[in-house]
């Protein structure tokens, strides 16, 4: 990803503690933007800091993160764990309903070339700019066996793309980003394309979510959407390193990012517990002692699953790891919180009700468990663990 040596931990430790100070004015509009995520772009303009945690290249960000006088671009998958674990514990609905590159910046940086490169962060350098990714569909999840949407020759020329992606984040207020879409048959069919959203046939619908809802999960659907050659990413690539092959690296190096999400969250709820119920002897603190433990053994696999992904974007074994557990540790965390307040604890404490459903979407962002461990057994038996 860069050719800068890997952040060592100091340095980490150091970045954790600038981004829990910026990530501050996340919390403060938490619950607004639950009750309504449209608020979100309205509250950009100087209330909430974007650019400084896009993870816009270099060239792109006039305004980067830094830490100790040095710019961080958050192109290590170590440092992004970090960074977005803070950004979580303030509010995770509101760190993934930010604009910029998100999953498709992965895809772009595999699969694009350099016209499409600066056609894409080009305008994400504008202002701000919200991408989708689209992957998942209806009623084939993100199996690309049975990926429906195509990319056929259209008459005349050209190419015309048809289908439907669910669970899309940003999808709706998406100005650009990466679509998956089957042009052939056969394990090397689907291709990644960039598309921008204001093409005719190309509509985008919110859904109606309980949980992550600043994400603004939304629906994609094609109809007879005009593609051009240019918009096919890795055409300068091999059929073997294209569409799936850059899907499967970044969801690799994406997963790190989703468990610390969790953690952020699960952070969360045990800090508002052991500050509202700190005495030593209320009915909470074993457990939540226990808890502070779990979360740093879960911090540390976090950090190293980044880590293995900044090595080696093709092998999941530890982001797979990592995500089983951080996604368990959130629900079980948040659940007890909303216990540790007794009856009413979700009325009377709009946050704890908040983190509660929030905790549970990790579970099904970037494959579920039973699919996680898979991956683990697949690392088992080509020895990686």
């Amino acid at each position: 990803m860069t050719s800068a040596p890997p952040p060592d931990s100091a340095f980490l430790a150091r970045l954790r503690a600038v981004a829990r100070e910026q990530a501050a004015p996340l919390r403060r509009v938490s619950c607004a933007v639950d009750a309504d995520p449209a608020l979100l772009p309205g509250l950009l303009d100087g209330a909430l800091p974007w650019r400084q945690f896009a993870g816009l290249p270099a060239a792109y960000n006039p305004d980067p993160l830094r830490v100790d006088g040095r710019a961080v671009h958050l192109r290590w998958c170590a440092e992004q764990v970090v960074v977005w674990e803070e950004l979580a514990r303030a509010d995770a609905g509101i760190a993934l309903g930010l604009p910029g590159p998100a999953m498709s910046g992965h895809v772009m940086a595999e699969l694009g070339d350099p016209q499409q490169l600066e056609r894409y962060y080009g305008r994400l350098a504008d202002g701000p700019v919200w991408t989708f990714f689209g992957m998942t569909e209806p009623a084939h999840g993100s199996d690309p066996a049975a990926m429906a949407t195509t990319l056929t020759p259209a008459d005349g020329g050209g190419l015309l793309l048809n289908g439907t992606k669910r669970f899309v984040g940003n999808g709706a207020r998406s100005a650009t980003g990466v679509l998956f879409a089957r042009r052939h048959r056969g394990p090397l069919g689907v291709v990644a394309v960039l598309l921008e959203s204001d093409r005719p046939g190309f509509t985008g619908v919110p859904l109606d979510t309980i949980g992550l809802r600043g994400l603004e999960l939304s629906e994609l659907r094609m109809r007879d959407v005009p593609v051009a050659e240019e918009d096919v990413l890795g055409r300068h690539r091999s059929a073997t390193r294209q569409g799936m092959w850059a899907a499967v690296r970044t969801f690799n190096r994406y997963r790190p990012v989703v468990s610390c999400l969790a953690l952020g969250v699960a952070q969360a709820a045990h800090d508002y517990v052991t500050g509202h119920r700190g005495d030593a002897h209320s009915a909470a603190a074993p457990r939540f002692a226990e808890f502070a433990a779990q979360l740093a053994g879960v911090r540390a696999m976090v950090l190293a699953a980044a880590r293995s992904a900044d090595h080696d974007p093709a092998d999941g074994t530890l982001a797979s790891a990592a995500k089983i557990r951080a996604t368990r540790l959130a629900e079980d965390i948040t659940t007890a919180a909303v216990r540790a307040f007794g009856p009413g604890a979700r009325w009377e404490h709009p946050l704890l009700d908040k983190w509660a459903r929030d905790a549970r979407a990790f579970e099904f962002m970037e494959g579920t468990s039973n699919i996680q461990r898979l991956t683990l057994a697949q690392g088992y038996l080509h020895g990686r663990i």
